[in-house]
């Protein structure tokens, strides 16, 4: 990435670039959590922001100051994304979670098994309700921008983002605030080590 800034610094000498360039990399961040809940790969990800980034940089002209930058890039982001799939065809799916189980760890805390949980769940979400999901829950763009984003309709977004909510829900059994923090098991050791929790 400290690369790609550099280009982009040295890029930006051309008359009326630098503020193109500073909403750019404002978006660098939000990017890549985008492009990471896509592509779930960290190493591809990062070639997905760069190479959104070079895009963007190279059709800067078409970009209309004062429309929201980020969803600009978002929308050049998720069209290459769905690009490359296209070309490279569609990865060997791991139903079974086998591949996947071989290259995690076990997590230490509690935050760090939820957050697993969560994970899983998100990957079991069909694309759409889990970009819909991203767009709205994760990267908090409006409705509005997340279905100009994503090319569909309002309604849509929304439903998709329902969708996803329950799904989620049903698949880590979460019915209420009491399914959140320590197990029933840990609940009293958590109690006694801070009373009045």
């Amino acid at each position: 990435m400290a690369r790609l800034e550099t280009g982009i610094d040295q890029a930006a000498n051309v008359a009326g670039a630098f503020s193109f360039k500073r909403e750019m990399l404002a978006a660098l961040p939000s990017l890549r959590a985008f492009a990471v809940s896509l592509s779930r790969r960290h190493d591809r990800a990062d070639d997905l922001v760069q190479e959104t980034v070079m895009k963007a940089w190279s059709k800067q002209e078409s970009f209309q100051p004062g429309t929201n930058m980020r969803a600009w890039l978002f929308t050049i982001l998720r069209n290459e994304f769905y690009s490359q799939m296209r070309r490279k065809g569609r990865e060997l799916p791991d139903p079974d979670g086998l591949f996947a189980d071989n290259l995690a760890s076990h997590p230490e805390q509690y935050g760090k098994m939820d957050l697993a949980d969560f994970k899983s769940a998100l990957d079991q979400l069909p694309d759409d309700q889990r970009e819909a999901i991203v767009l709205i829950g994760a990267s908090g763009f409006a409705y509005e921008e997340a279905a100009a984003i994503a090319g569909v309709a309002v309604g849509t977004i929304k439903s998709r983002v329902n969708r996803a909510r329950v799904k989620l829900q049903e698949l880590l059994t979460v019915s209420g605030e009491s399914d959140y923090g320590p197990d029933g098991t840990s609940a009293p050791l958590v109690n006694r080590a801070f009373p009045g929790r």
